[in-house]
């Protein structure tokens, strides 16, 4: 396994995650970029979908980023992760 394989683990097990909580997995958006502080993982969910991902004060966020730490850790790769609040269009 290269290390390019190691990191995208990170982006697909966010994406997998999300895509199972959610009530649009249509929707969900996973990018990431890596530059020397690490690994950004970057996630867009339907608007109707971001209390699920925060979560009760914050919980499943935290619990999402702690787990993507834990893997990347494996293999000592920093990760974050970023979670982008959807627009609301105007009427």
């Amino acid at each position: 396994m290269t290390k390019s394989d190691s990191l995208e683990k990170g982006r697909d097990f966010i994406e997998y995650v999300v895509k199972a909580i959610v009530e649009h997995p249509d929707d969900v958006e996973v990018t990431q970029t890596t530059d020397n502080l690490g690994v950004l993982v970057t996630l867009k969910v339907h608007k109707d979908d971001m209390g699920k991902i925060i979560g009760k004060d914050g919980q499943t966020a935290k619990s999402l980023r702690i787990l993507l730490r834990m893997m990347g850790s494996k293999s000592n790769d920093r990760y974050n992760l970023k979670i982008i609040e959807p627009v609301e269009e105007a009427v």
